[in-house]
């Protein structure tokens, strides 16, 4: 490959190089890109020499001027607690120079269940808003005009009652559908990859997608209808170009969804919109949306669109969650600021910022406050905005835009062969890749070959504590259920009992809108629960995920390792000394349905040579202490990332010991604030991880916990 360079470079680099060869500076990426040290005009494509930002496939840009004309818009995503509190954190951050709101529900709302539900104790007001009735959305955005304030709301399984909830919050605030603007997520195939905040099974989920494109398209032109999220997929450890894939991929599905109702393509295509995440890789992730626009100009010209705005890739993004770190987590503020400098260098249209706290808690006020401010710096004070797509014509992101369209292109072309993306996450295909490259993304980490600065390398010997923002669960949850109370009392119960009827049988046969059926539902003052219960029973029941492993992989990536090795022995020693190997229920708790963490301690602990027990998702406590029982394992390990371990993590110690069991360890993991720690010790917990935990100390840790070895709990 060396004679690809010049020779004079090529001389002189050997030079340098003492001899070595210059092929030796190549690496290769997650995706399988070779990354050459040197690109040339001979590596930019033909078709990127007369490519113009506004101009079809937009690989420089949806718009002309792009920032020089208007920069993109600072759209912070943020909800916690109740509506008031949130309300009152919305008009603070506008006041303080953010445009747009992005709305973070809690996950009792994502999951369709009002707050008064017995499986979301530990989930309400947690991790974003907790909305139950039109009264809290009305409250949500009082004083806030929604003819005048985009919106975006982050919403996939419970989109239809939210949205519902949205539209009549408008007009009793006296403004019409008509005028509203904005985004809902409403992409429910990439939660059946990753998120897993579904509620329906896959085909009537499709229906509620294009349900909300038809009723948008006739009734809320200024609104856009979906937002097709890549950004989980890269969160839940997939590489750029499955990202890049899976995203367009599932787009793909959705125009045909809206095309089967009879919507010809243009007439919804415009109001279409995307997400993705933006992590470390700088240059690949600006590529990354300059193919995305030059790719899905292409799929809607082959879906026979012939307006410019339908084959137009607007997209949000909001910088890595999972770059983040819990070890010196001032490094995140320069992580987010990098990857907010390559989203808006890529051409990203809105842009959320992540708060350095998150790999512990919600966002702070302070953080939020420089999370915010990063955005006004880059917009205000660095020059970006002053020239349309800088990086156009750099020989490197031309290359590289080509290798990651072409590696996207293959991976689709799969999907496609599979049935579409409906037939491949039916059959779990993106799931399994996707699992696959988390994995060995965590096996890089673990020995060292990627680095996380303060992590695995240059790692303080004593952590500075930080101030993080708490939510009393009870408070909030107790307030909830006053103002569901009160709804339900103070309701007309023919005028909700008809309506609810009306939205059941609209369910459970094929005429009719579901949404326009919701929103009547709404009017009426049904809660998100009753009109998402409805809706399951119209539907024939809430899907049944089920749980798998792959194995092999984290094993391959540590082969020759002495340390994977080693753990290995000690284990088979373990086993042999008992009789049995050792053996570990790994759970998630609530609602939350976040499991890259769960999935890969359980795919490395298989591999390493534990009897692993994988346990369904959205588990009670009592539900967890049966199935250690019943699987008569030693430890149970809970995975959390959403703040319900303070309540939920002691309930299932409390149940072990009433079933006689406090032999069964309990062990935790995940998004888990250092100040949580002893508490959670005094409750009994063995051990706790946080985010960035090597692997295999954390098996050596296990170990020693079932060796009788725990750390000092303070008890």
């Amino acid at each position: 490959m060396s004679e690809a360079y010049p020779r004079d470079w090529l001389d002189l680099a050997t030079k340098e190089l003492r001899g070595r060869d210059v092929e030796e500076l190549t690496w290769q990426t997650a995706e399988g890109i070779a990354i050459k040290p040197l690109y040339t005009a001979a590596d930019v494509p033909e078709e990127a020499a007369g490519a113009l930002p506004g101009v079809a496939p937009f690989t420089r840009g949806p718009r002309a001027t792009m920032y020089a004309g208007q920069p993109w818009t600072i759209r912070q995503y943020a909800g916690f607690s109740t509506a008031e509190e949130s309300n009152a954190f919305y008009r603070k951050n506008l006041a303080a120079g953010q445009k747009g709101l992005s709305v973070a529900f809690d996950l009792a709302t994502h999951r369709g269940y009002d707050s008064d539900h017995p499986r979301v104790s530990g989930d309400v007001g947690k991790a974003g808003v907790a909305i139950d009735s039109v009264e809290d959305m009305k409250i949500l955005f009082d004083g806030i005009p929604l003819d005048k304030m985009s919106v975006s709301m982050t919403m996939n399984g419970a989109i239809i009652p939210v949205l519902a909830m949205f539209i009549v919050a408008a007009e009793e605030q006296g403004v019409d559908k008509a005028k509203l603007t904005g985004t809902v997520q409403n992409d429910i195939l990439k939660e059946f990859m990753v998120r897993n905040t579904y509620i329906y099974p896959p085909e009537p989920s499709m229906r509620i997608v294009a349900d909300i494109i038809g009723y948008t398209a006739s009734e809320m032109l200024k609104f856009n209808s979906i937002s097709i999220s890549g950004y989980h997929m890269q969160e839940a450890g997939a590489t750029l170009a499955q990202e890049l894939a899976y995203t367009l991929a599932d787009g793909m599905e959705y125009v045909r969804a809206a095309m089967a109702k009879g919507l010809d393509v243009d007439q919804f295509a415009g109001r279409l919109s995307f997400f993705f995440c933006i992590g470390m890789n700088f240059f690949m992730e600006a590529a990354k949306l300059r193919a995305a626009r030059q790719m899905w100009a292409k799929i809607m010209e082959d879906f026979g669109a012939t307006s410019d705005r339908s084959k137009m890739l607007r997209t949000h993004c909001q910088t890595s969650g999972v770059s983040l770190t819990e070890q010196d987590p001032m490094n995140n503020v320069v992580r987010t600021a990098y990857e907010a400098m390559s989203a808006v260098l890529g051409g990203t249209q809105s842009l959320h910022t992540n708060a350095f706290d998150e790999a512990m808690a919600l966002p702070s006020e302070t953080s939020a406050r420089i999370a915010r401010n990063t955005q006004l710096i880059l917009a205000l004070e660095t020059g970006v905005t002053n020239v349309v797509d800088p990086l156009g014509g750099s020989y490197y992101v031309e290359a590289l835009t080509k290798e990651l369209a072409d590696k996207a292109w293959a991976l689709i072309e799969e999907v496609e062969a599979a049935g579409g993306m409906t037939r491949a996450v039916a059959d779990g295909l993106p799931k399994r890749r996707i699992e696959e490259a988390a994995a060995l993304r965590q096996a890089r980490i673990d020995k060292g070959e990627d680095v996380v600065v303060g992590v695995n390398r240059f790692r303080l010997e004593e952590e500075a504590p930080v101030e993080i923002l708490k939510i009393d669960t009870a408070a909030v949850r107790k307030s909830q259920i006053a103002r569901l109370e009160e709804v339900r009392r103070t309701r007309s119960k023919d005028a909700f009992e008809s309506a609810i009827a009306a939205l059941r049988q609209c369910a459970g046969g094929k005429d009719g809108n579901l949404l326009a059926a919701a929103v009547d539902a709404a009017r009426a003052r049904a809660t998100l629960g009753e009109i998402s219960q409805a809706m399951e029973e119209g539907f024939g029941g809430r899907h049944e995920p089920s749980t798998s492993l792959i194995s092999g992989v984290f094993a391959g990536a540590h082969q020759g390792d002495p340390e994977f090795a080693t753990i290995q022995q000690r284990i088979a020693d373990y086993a042999d000394d008992r009789g049995r190997k050792p053996s570990i229920l790994v759970a998630k708790l609530g609602q939350d349905g976040h499991d890259r963490g769960s999935k890969v301690i359980a795919t490395a602990f298989a591999d390493l040579g534990f009897d692993v027990h994988l346990g369904p998702l959205f588990e009670t406590p009592g539900d967890v202490a049966s199935l250690a029982i019943e699987k008569k394992v030693d430890l149970v390990g809970v995975s959390s990332h959403a703040a319900g371990h303070m309540t939920l993590v002691p309930e299932l110690i409390d149940i072990l010991a009433e079933k006689q069991r406090s032999d069964i360890h309990v062990i935790c993991g995940g998004v888990i604030p250092s100040e949580d720690y002893q508490a959670l010790y005094d409750a009994g917990v063995a051990e706790i991880f946080g985010p960035g935990t090597n692997v295999l100390q954390a098996a050596m840790a296990v170990l020693g916990v079932l060796e009788g070895r725990r750390r000092n709990t303070g008890s």
